[in-house]
């Protein structure tokens, strides 16, 4: 009797621990992202390519279009003004939907002024826009110290994203120096990284977001740990924010969300509880806040080819793909069934489907029709002023 009963144990042990990683299944995360770091660091690298930049200038200045028409429209946007005064500030306090707004909308907009000036001078090859996006940068690293509140780490990752793509194209292109470069990457290093570094439990957008600011960074700072922890979040993320019919009855989710139910996932979901493939987590709060999540995986994916690694043959242009298709025929106008969101969307995706369009359509073959209705329709696309600007002028049928 003393016998039987430890291996009555053991089989109840292993029956439970059966049953309960069939109930894990249900809700799958993604596995463990291996480094993705390269040896050496590819510079400009941060979601545009000196190759991609060279093609994009070789266009406008043969006058083709649609480049052409796309770097007229950033041209004459307040972006470019060489006449723009920065506004830093020591703390940028942002609340929800940016209530308080405390240097929010000003640091957002220097950080896209600055790549906006950084683009100017690697078309033009004016130093005047390379010496004002060297000011902007300047005039914050300067005086930034903190960001407060409850948007503290999205506004970090806004304006991460687009101080770190205009530090890559003017610290690697322009040989007029810069002699305050140190200070900027030290405040990179120091105010934004620890910001977003260790992401978010809020909307997919934000964590994604994050991600796209730390990998950017990381990028301009060499910094390769950072690299792969930003990088194995945005990978996980990204399974959780774009589903698949691959993925099971139900979405994948991050962990430590505690979605650990059927009912949770639903609620997180905008209580959308009919899954099909490309429904985001936020399709049924509104397109746009979908767009800024779809946006950050294609700047990320982007990143991450050029530095070596192209994630677009993987999981996560699956999803980028299928998420563009899907967004896409609704922002198109195609009439939505009773059973996605109650039978009916907010649109306004945004200027968001070039990167994504030139990688999965022209680079690797796909036919996403609606996506390239929908690109084709919008070109050239300008900025949503938050964090993505001019991707007809940088990604538009760009071969490179």
């Amino acid at each position: 009797m003393s016998a039987s009963r430890p291996r009555r144990t053991r089989l109840l042990f292993a029956l439970l621990t059966t049953a309960l990683a069939g109930t894990l299944t249900l809700h799958p995360t993604a596995p463990p992202a291996q480094a993705a770091a390269p040896a050496t660091f590819t510079h400009p690298g941060v979601t545009v390519s000196k190759p991609q930049l060279d093609f994009a200038r070789s266009k406008v200045l043969a006058g083709a279009q649609p480049w052409k028409g796309a770097y007229d429209r950033m041209a004459a946007s307040k972006y470019a003004d060489l006449n723009r005064a920065p506004r830093p500030r020591a703390v940028v306090e942002c609340g929800s939907y940016s209530n308080p707004n405390l240097g929010c909308t000003d640091e957002r907009e220097d950080a896209i002024a600055a790549y906006t000036q950084a683009l100017m001078w690697y078309v033009t090859r004016d130093a005047r826009h390379a010496t004002k996006a060297i000011q902007l940068m300047d005039a914050w690293s300067a005086v930034i110290r903190d960001h407060t509140n409850s948007n503290a780490p999205l506004q970090t990752g806004w304006a991460g994203s687009s101080w770190a793509k205009a530090a890559e194209i003017v610290k690697h292109t322009y040989t007029g120096g810069w002699a305050d470069e140190g200070r900027f990457a030290t405040v990179l290093r120091d105010v934004y990284l620890p910001e977003i570094i260790n992401g978010s439990h809020s909307n997919g957008n934000w964590e994604l977001t994050m991600m796209e600011a730390a990998v950017g960074i990381s990028v301009f700072l060499e910094d390769r740990a950072s690299y792969d922890k930003a990088m194995a979040k945005f990978r996980t993320r990204t399974a959780a924010y774009v589903y698949l019919a691959s993925d099971g009855p139900l979405p994948k989710t991050v962990p430590g969300q505690n979605l650990d139910t059927r009912d949770k996932i639903v609620r997180y979901w905008q209580n959308q509880s009919t899954f099909v493939t490309g429904l985001t987590q936020e399709t049924c709060r509104d397109l746009t806040h979908t767009g800024y999540g779809i946006s950050s995986i294609a700047h990320v994916a982007e990143t991450s080819r050029i530095q070596g690694q192209d994630l677009y043959g993987t999981d996560v242009g699956e999803r980028l793909r299928h998420a563009l298709g899907f967004q896409a025929k609704y922002e198109q106008g195609e009439p939505v069934p009773g059973w996605l969101c109650g039978g009916s969307l907010h649109l306004g995706l945004g200027p968001v489907t070039e990167v994504g369009y030139n990688a999965l359509h022209n680079r690797l073959g796909f036919a996403m029709t609606n996506t390239q209705a929908l690109t084709e329709r919008t070109r050239p696309s300008g900025t949503n002023n938050l964090f993505v600007a001019w991707e007809t002028l940088t990604h538009g049928d760009n071969p490179a």
